[in-house]
């Protein structure tokens, strides 16, 4: 193909997959569901891109490398102390679990869809993979509460190679051996994949993380060396045997992850954002070379194997392997119906069809096209109903309006009781047990202990948290615990008190790229806060109405008063910034903290009127 028309495809199938995460985060909808549509819509319907004719031989490396990094991240989000939380449940899905799968998606494949057996337990192995790269988005999206979310992380992130690797076996087993008698070649092939993730992904990555904590690697290179690293050790593992790599970058991750390296988070973000790239590449260009025709060539019985798959294979192998385990039964009816497939699914089934179609395996044309229905079934019907599930069964809360309020002083405390007292979920953070104390008598929510500490990690639920608020004395450390949660939370919903107006034109001050917004205003400095609050000031709430509209609010409002907060009809909490001011509307209640008003002012009068009264300490 041309040049030029090659860079113009590459250039737009990356367009399409960062537009379509754009897209899924905008409407909540999930992402591989928008990227399957905008590949399908790009390459077999109208004809736009077509990868694998584009980069021809190119096509499957391309593909296992992204697949590849993509494991390596996963791997990396893997700790230890969330699997100590999910106990004897992710043991039983990720060592019974994958083997009643495989055996009863594989049946199910022969009875139903008329598959020869080969080309059924091949899909029955590729079904074990319940695909991290769109679980863990579907995750973040739904809320689900960190003992939940662990069962779910777990099972994915393991399964996947897992599965990968069951599937290549299998295949191995009837291709590569001629189908003789005997299972020395499962086994022996098993024990090889095994060495090389061992060896090559653990030991690896131990021996990269060492050279990290010993000062051998730069900070500048730490990133570039791991994705070094992990490209090596996947081309060498598959070397030694065909797709060990999956399972050895794994390891690899899972390794690394776990032996608290210094820059570990700085290298979690690098390799979370290349792989929020390369999944949607990689599910781009597996959709785009779809061909619809063999689609239209299922008949019934394809249709009753994708059922069987829904609502028979998946709930019966998650509830038969957690019989008698820990695993409470709302998450057991969850796990039993939540099981997206993604990239590895579709990635292997790409490999592996045409080479089963090749030796003359019955039913090898119907493996791909089964696979990818699957995929677009559940996550679509997994995708669009894991909120509404969660929620019916108390594992979530997708509201996400919590504020998380750092720093417990006397002006912190009472805004903390007014956000309460107003209905609004609240958690006070601070490390001296003391400065807590009023606020636990008031019956606010508190943390006790340093917020950036493993334990605040493995207590607090961030997926319920909207806003944070960092309002200690520190600056720095306000500006520290900002840029440590920014990722979780997201940068706009990240705040800490004023450092001062003049402080951006200080180059001795903190970067303006390590802190969060400025709250409420430019001049609401910690120490004036702590003044104002010993002269009396309290915090007030004004609902907005039809008939006392915001532009009489600031009419009536005391000059010196300053706004804080908005709170809309769907109890959605706004904090006020410089930089962002929003208006209320009819319904909404505005807090803002001043001065004690006398009773007979007309403010009062107003507020009074619109049951709007103070919340003062």
């Amino acid at each position: 193909m041309h040049e030029t028309n090659l860079v113009l495809g590459l250039v737009a199938i990356v367009a399409l997959g960062v537009a379509a995460v754009w897209a899924a985060w905008r409407t909540r909808v999930p992402a591989i569901l928008l990227m399957s549509l905008a590949g399908l819509i790009a390459g077999p319907v109208l004809g736009l891109i077509d990868p694998s004719e584009d980069l021809g031989s190119l096509f499957q490396p391309v593909i296992s490398l992204c697949v590849a990094v993509i494991l390596f991240e996963g791997g990396l989000s893997l700790q230890l102390r969330d699997l100590k939380l999910a106990g004897m449940g992710v043991r039983r899905l990720t060592y019974f679990g994958p083997l009643l799968a495989w055996l009863l998606a594989g049946a199910a494949a022969h009875y139903l869809a008329g598959l020869g057996w080969a080309v059924s337990l091949v899909f029955g192995a590729i079904m074990v993979v319940t695909g991290p790269t769109v679980i863990i988005p579907m995750l973040r999206q739904a809320g689900l509460n960190r003992r939940t979310a662990s069962y779910f992380k777990w099972e994915a992130i393991i399964n996947d190679p897992m599965g990968a690797l069951l599937a290549v076996l299998v295949f191995q087993f009837f291709v590569l051996s001629g189908g003789e008698p005997g299972f020395s070649p499962l086994a022996g092939g098993l024990g090889m994949a095994l060495a090389a993730g061992i060896l090559l992904g653990g030991l690896g990555g131990w021996l990269i993380g060492k050279a990290y904590i010993l000062g051998h690697v730069p900070e500048y290179l730490k990133s570039p060396v791991m994705l070094t690293a992990v490209l090596v050790v996947f081309a060498v593992s598959n070397a030694v045997q065909d797709e060990a790599g999956l399972l050895a970058v794994t390891i690899m991750g899972m390794v690394v992850g776990n032996m608290n390296l210094p820059s570990i988070q700085d290298m979690k973000r690098f390799k979370e954002y290349i792989s929020i790239m390369l999944v949607a590449v990689v599910f781009i260009m597996l959709t785009a070379d779809l061909d619809i025709a063999r689609f239209a060539a299922l008949d019934y019985r394809g249709l009753l194997l994708v059922a069987a798959i829904l609502f028979l294979t998946r709930p019966a192998s998650v509830l038969i392997s957690t019989i008698g385990s820990d695993v409470a039964w709302q998450d057991r009816i969850l796990l039993a119906w939540i099981a997206p497939r993604g990239i590895v699914a579709a990635a292997t089934a790409g490999v592996m069809a045409p080479r089963l179609a090749e030796q003359g395996f019955s039913g090898a044309d119907a493996l791909l096209p089964l696979v990818f229905v699957v995929i677009f079934s559940t996550i679509t019907l997994h995708g669009l109903s894991i909120n509404w599930l969660a929620n019916r069964l108390g594992l979530a809360d997708t509201s996400r309006n919590g504020i998380l309020l750092v720093g417990a002083s006397p002006w912190s405390i009472d805004f903390a009781r007014t956000l309460h007292n107003l209905g609004v979920p609240v958690l006070l953070v601070d490390n001296s047990w003391h400065n807590l104390r009023a606020a636990r008598l008031s019956g606010i929510k508190v943390f006790y202990g340093e917020i950036l500490s493993e334990f605040a990690e493995e207590s607090i639920e961030l997926g319920r948290i909207g806003t944070v608020l960092t309002a200690t004395n520190n600056d720095a450390y306000n500006a520290l615990v900002c840029t440590a949660l920014a990722p979780e939370v997201g940068r706009n919903q990240i705040f800490q008190l004023s450092m001062g107006e003049h402080t951006d034109a200080d180059p001795r001050g903190v970067a303006r790229s390590l802190r969060g917004r400025v709250a409420f205003d430019e001049d609401a400095l910690f120490e004036k806060l702590w003044r104002l609050h010993v002269r009396g000031w309290s915090f007030y709430k004004t609902r907005i109405t039809e008939n006392y509209s915001y532009s009489d609010f600031l009419g009536d409002c005391p000059a010196e008063a300053m706004r804080l907060l908005v709170l809309d009809a769907n109890e959605k909490v706004s904090l006020i910034s410089p930089d962002a001011e929003p208006e209320p509307q009819a319904g909404d209640t505005l807090v803002y903290y001043g001065p004690e008003r006398p009773a007979d002012t007309k403010t009062d009068q107003r507020e009074s009127a619109n049951s709007d009264s103070a919340s003062q300490s």
